[in-house]
């Protein structure tokens, strides 16, 4: 994981009012929560129930899907071009492995609406082969990520399981599928009850090569967690990273483990630093 170096919002504001997606983590009696607020027997980024273990990983309906055979791809030039609207600060964070950059371009440091672009190294240049018009944290963007502050971490992370209530698409990441795992509750509004259909998860304070729902946070509990990339459910959210259904399709199909892909994502006037 990489962060951004800086520090902006660390707001404690916790909005409880009406079905949401949640962000942030915590363990809580029976609940294992993650991205979001202290739930009785609700878990994830907004709306999930599971059950745990003593290892800390709720169920398993379905096995993780096996990495399939693939060619190493030719590593990138450590001197080349940059995806736009990426600064020297940020760019210095993206490794030189990395062959494929999602790029989240907040609108406004405060504001809940992004620009998601996947970018990828195509030889001699980074060509922008898909993007997508999403949703980020509802109060916006912080460089000091709390857990319930309802703002999205900015920094490059890597991205490295995925799963969803949904067979798997065809992901190369590690994709688990799990009913019960990323089922939202039983009352949650009908403007929710997708969002976890497919999840890719942001590693932010998380343990890589861990199901999305894992609530291990090696920064701290305090420090939030269970960021993910999910299904958009049309507003602002309480830390996570929401596109369309299409686009998670796609990005399932696209990011491939071997390229090493990152998120870059932050409010558009700090990206460019």
């Amino acid at each position: 994981m990489w962060r951004s170096s800086g520090t902006r919002h660390s707001h404690r504001t916790a909005r409880r009012g009406g079905a949401r997606h949640l962000g942030g983590a915590r363990q809580a009696m029976a609940a294992t929560v993650a991205c979001g607020a202290l739930l009785s027997a609700v878990t994830a980024c907004g709306a999930l129930s599971a059950e745990t273990n003593p290892a800390g990983a709720p169920g398993t309906d379905g096995p993780a899907a096996s990495a399939r055979p693939r060619p190493a791809p030719a590593p990138r030039p450590a001197s080349v071009s940059r995806v736009p609207g990426i600064g020297d600060m940020m760019w210095d964070q993206v490794p030189a492995a990395t062959g494929q950059v999602v790029a989240v371009y907040g609108d406004h440091e405060d504001s809940p609406d992004a620009l998601v672009v996947l970018y990828e190294w195509r030889g001699t240049t980074w060509e922008r082969t898909a993007g997508w018009r999403a949703h980020n944290g509802r109060l916006g963007w912080t460089t000091d990520h709390h857990m319930d502050d309802e703002h999205t971490p900015v920094g490059v992370f890597t991205l490295s399981d995925a799963g969803g209530t949904l067979d798997d698409p065809g992901s190369l990441l590690r994709y688990r599928q799990d009913t019960h795992a990323f089922a939202p509750p039983e009352d949650a509004d009908a403007s929710h009850r997708h969002d976890f259909d497919y999840v890719i998860a942001i590693d932010y304070n998380r343990l890589r090569g861990t199901p999305p729902y894992d609530w291990n946070r090696p920064l701290g509990e305090d420090k939030g967690g269970g960021i993910w990339l999910h299904l958009d459910h049309g507003d602002g959210t309480s830390g996570c990273v929401t596109v369309p259904e299409s686009a998670m399709r796609t990005l399932l199909r696209t990011l491939d483990p071997l390229r090493h892909p990152v998120v870059v994502m932050g409010d558009r006037e700090y990206l460019r630093r």
